[in-house]
């Protein structure tokens, strides 16, 4: 079976190209021949994906904004097919199996996979962005609007399937008149994310700086004398009463390895997001056995178990307090069990069921109309 996924910007495997790479490498070894499309990938995910049987058609669109963050990168990428076109130009797909894991690349897909509206979750994020860039996505904001929606409505209508990555999602989706077909939640390694040890330190609460972040709240927690460390990579709107807060330890990126052992070492994790369609960093936590303080909307709910695996809070004063209590007076230690029970119904085994049944269908469905097809792909670089 000849597969095709097409991905957004490639500069590393986190974030939304996980669910992609984690198929992709499960196909491979099943003995399927897989294609990967991006707009553009860095030389180390090349070279990864050779490595290991993955053919990589790397579209090498021209990007003003190489070198300014993923977040503006991805911004300029979708903004190009949004507005141009140019992403999906390149590509000739005739592929009889193609599964759409991008929001930027608008092609004739078997499936799209659902990752979030881009203005939605700006939209979101707005309470968050530095005051330039709010002046900015304030008067860009219409034309941004309308563009993503007229896009969605294209991939929409140029997709047989389309599966969300949550029940949230496939409700924002819905309500942009798009049939959702099917929910896969994307996989969490629990071979990988498992508990690195018994007696954790539980001297510091564990959080991820991302643009996603609800820093003030962050603030708010730190303020009131609880020791935080925080994962994640450099943001524009990183504000430096932030990182130089004494009780805020900005870990900067680490890797898997020392974020097991942080995740396994923390009294709880906390998430407070401004936009989450689904979350990894809450799953990820519960994996590596500890609990996770965090809101009670989006995403992050649809797993996270209100005094069970965690806490789901209604506000951010809500959420602020919670942080309090249980830094002073903690938590039944067997919640620290069940959250490594729950979080192993993510695992990648089970993600990589649910598309192989939907693989079947699809690939049973294009024998039956071309019967004689064979599978080619044409790509002429930007």
């Amino acid at each position: 079976m000849d597969i095709i996924l097409v991905c957004d910007v490639m500069m590393d495997f986190e974030g939304s190209i996980r669910p992609t790479m984690c198929l992709a490498t499960e196909l491979t070894r099943r003995g399927c021949t897989v294609s990967m499309i991006s707009p553009l990938m860095s030389d180390t995910v090349e070279d990864y994906l050779n490595q290991n049987s993955i053919m990589p058609i790397n579209l090498r669109a021209k990007l003003f904004s190489k070198n300014l963050g993923l977040s503006l990168l991805w911004f300029e990428t979708w903004a190009r097919e949004a507005f141009l076109k140019l992403n999906s130009r390149s590509i000739d797909n005739n592929s009889s199996i193609t599964i759409n894991f991008s929001q930027v690349i608008s092609v004739p897909a078997s499936a799209w996979y659902l990752q979030g509206p881009p203005y939605i979750a700006l939209k979101d994020l707005e309470a968050e962005l530095s005051a330039g860039f709010r002046v900015a996505y304030n008067f860009l904001r219409p034309a941004i609007d309308y563009a993503d929606k007229r896009l969605i409505n294209r991939m929409n209508k140029s997709s047989l399937l389309t599966i969300a990555n949550s029940k949230f999602c496939a409700s924002m989706y819905s309500k942009l008149g798009l049939r959702v077909s099917n929910v896969i939640c994307p996989p969490i390694d629990c071979q990988i994310f498992t508990p690195s040890t018994s007696k954790p330190t539980s001297d510091y609460i564990l959080t991820y700086f991302g643009k996603e972040t609800k820093f003030s709240t962050v603030k708010k927690i730190a303020d009131k004398g609880i020791k935080v460390k925080a994962f994640g990579s450099k943001l524009p709107n990183l504000h430096r009463g932030i990182t130089r807060h004494h009780n805020i330890d900005f870990l900067g990126h680490i890797s898997t390895e020392e974020l097991v052992d942080a995740y396994s070492n923390a009294v709880f994790t906390i998430f407070p997001f401004t936009h989450e369609p689904f979350g990894y960093v809450p799953l990820e936590s519960m994996a590596c056995g500890t609990p996770v303080l965090t809101y009670n909307l989006q995403g992050p709910m649809e797993y996270v178990i209100d005094k069970g695996t965690g806490w789901l809070a209604q506000t951010d004063d809500e959420l602020v307090q919670i942080a309090v209590d249980l830094w002073k007076e903690t938590y039944p230690q067997h919640m620290r069990s069940a959250c490594v029970n729950e979080a192993s119904k993510f695992d990648t085994k089970f993600y990589v069921e649910k598309w192989q049944k939907i693989l079947d269908v699809l690939c049973n469905r294009s024998l039956a109309l071309h019967p004689t097809d064979t599978n080619q792909t044409g790509v002429t670089k930007s």
